[in-house]
């Protein structure tokens, strides 16, 4: 499958807040928090725990309810891109307010919020 990508342009800076976040793979089990609820209108998201990790914010599109147990019904990462403004990316993906983005170079992939970002 080829991933499209579109070019974006960063109107502010972003820093992820987390050094480590989560991620597993398909059909890894969650442990199922609390829904956000938050000004930016960010909606859909689930703090979710893992094995073996702290926990982290999960889509909840991801969230597969199985005999009462939640699986990831995909691989996921919760890794978010520390971007300058000003900067040009290559997104490919939007969940729930945020794109899935590359640099230009390719050397990183990350999550960033869409209501920094402007479509080129």
């Amino acid at each position: 499958m080829t991933m499209t990508f579109e070019t974006y342009i960063a109107i502010q800076s972003h820093t992820p807040e987390h050094s480590a976040p989560i991620s597993f793979a398909k059909g890894a089990p969650l442990l199922v928090g609390e829904r956000y609820e938050g000004p930016e209108g960010w909606e859909n998201w689930y703090f979710c725990e893992t094995p073996g990790q702290a926990g982290g914010w999960v889509p909840g599109q991801l969230i597969e309810y199985i005999d009462g147990k939640a699986l990831a019904r995909d691989s996921y990462s919760a890794q978010e891109l520390d971007i300058q403004a000003g900067e040009q990316l290559l997104g490919s993906k939007t969940l729930n307010g945020w794109l899935w983005c590359r640099r230009q170079d390719g050397e990183a992939f990350g999550w960033v919020p869409l209501n920094i970002l402007r479509l080129q």
